[in-house]
């Protein structure tokens, strides 16, 4: 007896169950924490370079000398701390929902049932908590600060389980000191991620709410440059800004999308590999994938996702990780 296969339907749509808010930006010192002040944007006019590479025909050294005259004028948008604070703070929140796993919206009943069949399996079989240690290190780590991290000389995040308004548990951790290529801890810092991913897990299974309340606090130098998010914009005219940052009531801020610090899901059909799930030296106590019977014609449906784990560029996932840029950047 045949079976018929089971084609990918051509309407499939997830929500997303990590959901962060906008991140704000602020400045300060890094020794008193007691006055924050917003960072505003910026512009600037700068000569930039001419550093697109020309073709062979063009490469007459006539044409060269006039390319190198015409000046590259511009405006951009920067921020940047004051030359009285030596630290950036951002801040926001990041809710944790269940019913990961669960479309929105599927136009083919079978290929919904057989996706639930699946993920139920890896959830009976696997549970939330390896993913959710790896979403809680890469918060404890400041991967979300993207550039703002690279070159500080000292970052720390305090993560805050946010009850009825107020911080019914907290946690602090030397970003630093954890690394963002492996999901090793130990000591104090191991501790407070275990409590933290068991809190995360509990969200993902649908067990209880979850708001979690970020603050990373980043010891730059006074006066050097923050790097938000940079907004694009599709119908620049010609004399536009290059560059136009994002701001939130002239405060510079990161996009929600941006701050989310978010593995891949873990692999069965239909659901991405979860990147280092196999055993290895680094790593010996990681399980693989449970195995099942694979889904016919699969057809990615592709996002601007990219694996925050490996760097890897990936489709979208069930758990619907929100779009997010490269790392580095």
């Amino acid at each position: 007896m045949t079976t018929t296969p089971l084609k990918t339907a051509s309407v499939l749509a997830f929500e997303r169950k990590l959901d962060p808010s906008d991140a704000l930006f602020h400045a300060g010192d890094w020794q008193t924490r007691d006055t924050w002040q917003p960072l505003a944007v910026r512009e600037k006019s700068v000569r930039g370079t001419i550093s697109n590479r020309l073709k062979a025909k063009d490469q007459d050294p006539a044409k060269l000398d006039a390319a190198i005259e015409n000046p590259n004028l511009q405006t951009v948008d920067v921020a940047a701390l004051p030359h009285d604070a030596d630290t950036l703070r951002v801040s926001f929140t990041l809710r944790v929902l269940g019913g990961a796993g669960t479309p929105s919206a599927c136009n083919d009943a079978a290929y919904r049932q057989k996706l639930l069949d699946t993920v139920q399996s890896y959830v009976a079989s696997h549970g939330f908590a390896e993913l959710a240690r790896r979403y809680a290190h890469n918060l404890a780590n400041g991967r979300f600060l993207w550039r703002n991290r690279i070159g500080a000389e000292q970052v720390e995040v305090q993560i805050a389980h946010l009850v009825d308004g107020k911080a019914a548990k907290q946690w602090s951790f030397d970003a630093l000191s954890l690394s963002l290529r492996n999901f090793d801890a130990s000591g104090p810092a191991a501790t407070a991620l275990d409590e933290l991913a068991k809190l995360i897990a509990a969200g993902l299974s649908g067990e209880r709410h979850l708001l979690l309340g970020i603050t990373a606090y980043v010891r730059m130098g006074a006066g050097q440059e923050v790097f938000p998010s940079q907004e694009l914009i599709l119908d620049r005219g010609k004399g536009d800004k290059s560059k136009t940052l994002y701001s939130v009531d002239g405060v510079a801020g990161m996009h929600s999308p941006e701050n989310s610090a978010m593995p891949c899901a873990p692999s069965t059909p239909g659901i991405r590999t979860l990147a280092n799930s196999a055993p290895s030296p680094s790593n010996p106590t990681a399980r693989s994938p449970p195995k099942a019977a694979p889904i016919a014609n699969p057809r990615p449906r592709r996002t601007s996702t990219t694996c925050w784990t490996t760097g890897c560029s990936r489709t979208k996932c069930p758990t619907s990780v929100t779009s997010i840029s490269s790392w580095p950047p």
